[in-house]
């Protein structure tokens, strides 16, 4: 009688055990699928929206490029500077610019329409439409040693990224007209100039890639128009390399930072999301520029 009741007992307890756990392997399990499910709607959306008018073959070699990670262009001291240019810098209207410009071999009176005030120490001067320092090479020691080492600086970040074979280029895209397209990050080369109509551009990836656009002659952005940046993607890891000139229409939102050969010229109320490097000079109307 008591080895029968001992047996109901274990019997009893193991329905019990097995009660208990079964919704507790249910509540896992749901949990489980969540947090998968979770996963892959994260991934799915941090991924870069490909162009849909690529070719099949297209589509892969963008996609292998987008997979091919590579290092923002090294600015060196030059990246010290929002604005910096070797024959000057002038601006008209209400400007707004963040952090330090300078010129260099040029002296300080190729800085016009700034209002600058002199520091007391003669190696820099501000001016209200500066959040950040002015410097030229007509300024005391040791500013000028500066300015040419960042001068220098400036034309070796211009001649590297002009130069990157690797990850390789995609050449000609688009005949260069990129007027409403989505580009994946990487390296694209034009032997011709660059047009980016008032419908903008989009530059879709994550915030850790980066976009080298070498273009052998100028840089057009119409009037209105929007880079757009996608999925997590930062201006400061994008570089226009300009062989010619480039000019940005009025009201024009623009992201990236300009390493030009020659002139880079802001139209009325264009705002630029990124640094501007030029070996000739830098003319502004209006314009808000910040890194």
């Amino acid at each position: 009688m008591s080895k029968k009741l001992n047996l109901t007992k274990s019997s009893t307890q193991g329905r019990h055990s097995r009660g208990y756990f079964k919704p507790l392997t249910t509540i896992w399990s749901i949990l489980l699928l969540t947090i998968v499910f979770t996963a892959g709607c994260q991934k799915e959306s941090s991924s870069p929206s490909p162009d849909p008018t690529l070719s099949p073959s297209e589509m892969a070699a963008s996609t292998a490029l987008h997979s091919t990670a590579f290092a923002p262009v090294n600015l060196r001291t030059a990246g010290n500077f929002t604005i910096l240019t070797k024959t000057g810098i002038s601006t008209t209207g209400v400007t707004s610019i963040l952090g330090d410009i300078g010129v260099s071999p040029i002296a300080s009176t190729a800085i016009t329409g700034f209002g600058l005030i002199m520091d007391a120490s003669n190696q820099s001067s501000h001016t209200p439409i500066v959040t950040g320092k002015v410097y030229a090479a007509s300024y005391a020691a040791p500013t000028p040693s500066k300015m040419t080492t960042a001068i220098s600086d400036m034309q070796t970040a211009f001649t590297t990224a002009n130069g990157i074979i690797f990850p390789a280029p995609i050449v000609n895209r688009y005949a260069g007209d990129i007027s409403g397209r989505t580009l994946l990050p990487g390296v694209y080369k034009w032997s011709t100039g660059v047009l980016i109509s008032n419908v903008g551009v989009t530059l879709s990836g994550n915030s850790n890639d980066v976009w080298v656009f070498q273009i052998a002659q100028n840089l057009t952005v119409n009037n209105a128009a929007i880079i757009t940046l996608k999925g997590g993607a930062q201006a400061k890891n994008v570089f226009w390399v300009v062989s010619g000139k480039a000019t940005l229409g009025t009201t024009v939102n623009f992201s990236g930072n300009i390493l030009s050969k020659t002139l880079i010229s802001l139209n009325t109320g264009a705002k630029v999301t990124g640094k501007l490097l030029a070996q000739t000079a830098v003319t502004l109307i209006a314009n808000s520029v910040h890194p």
